[in-house]
């Protein structure tokens, strides 16, 4: 499989799209820029309809051929490679956040916010991801699909209520610091109409999204890549395009 490959300058490129994986990266790189810890990035839209994913080019970055993915091209040293959005993340506060701005010196408080960031990747993401599915993209409607990963994903959604009910942010001392914890978090929480949610039963979690979404970073973060599906009828159109692309990698004749 061949795409035009694209070229990598120094600095930090990202190879992403407009999904909650990709924003975590997105916004956490628009959040460093912020605070003066990396002077830019650069990034490269990926187009699942084309599968560039999985061209030969990008295989040697993520191996595992799924966005988001990151090459860091450090002057005089050996590009790196970074791929799974919680390994970038990790990767970009260990080498850039060095005044622990969104992360955390203490061991006991950076323990934690590993805690919620792994309660994301192997909760929140899956079970949310499949709530999309069945909810979106499936071929036929199954019922009892839909509802076992949206009652689940409205589970998982109580622990973070429980969480927020004396705090604002996830992780730290007293009501808590805005940390990649959130960043990680974010992205899920903010798409949760597109699995068919509703947060009208989390209002802490509500709180926690609006205090969030209002940031300038993640203004900018989300828009990297802009969305194509921004006009009224336009979920329906991304559903079927996402659809036919998701069929097609199954096997299946569109």
């Amino acid at each position: 499989m061949t795409t035009p490959v694209p070229t990598i300058g120094s600095g930090i490129t990202l190879f992403t799209a407009a999904t909650p994986n990709g924003y975590k990266i997105s916004i956490a790189l628009e959040e460093l820029k912020a605070i003066g810890a990396i002077p830019s990035y650069s990034f490269v839209s990926i187009s699942f309809q084309k599968n560039e994913q999985k061209s030969d080019w990008f295989l040697k970055i993520n191996p595992n051929g799924r966005i988001p993915a990151l090459v860091d091209t450090i002057e005089g040293q050996v590009p790196v490679n970074v791929w799974e959005s919680a390994s970038i993340l990790l990767y970009l506060a260990r080498v850039y956040d060095t005044n622990h701005v969104f992360h955390f010196s203490d061991p006991a408080e950076e323990q934690e916010l590993l805690n919620w960031i792994f309660f994301v990747q192997g909760g929140v993401g899956p079970m949310q991801g499949q709530a999309n599915h069945f909810f979106r993209y499936a071929p036929e409607k199954i019922p009892y699909a839909i509802k076992r990963y949206q009652d689940e994903t409205h589970r998982l959604y109580s622990v973070y209520e429980t969480r927020l009910a004396d705090r604002e942010y996830l992780v730290g001392p007293g009501k808590g610091k805005y940390t990649i914890a959130d960043i990680c978090t974010y992205g899920w929480i903010s798409s949760y109409a597109w699995a068919g949610l509703s947060l009208d039963s989390f209002p802490n979690l509500k709180a926690w999204l609006e205090r969030i979404s209002a940031r300038p970073a993640v203004v900018l973060g989300t828009s990297v890549p802009k969305s194509n599906y921004v006009k009224p009828g336009d979920a329906e159109r991304a559903a079927k395009e996402a659809s036919d692309w998701i069929l097609r990698g199954m096997g299946h004749k569109i």
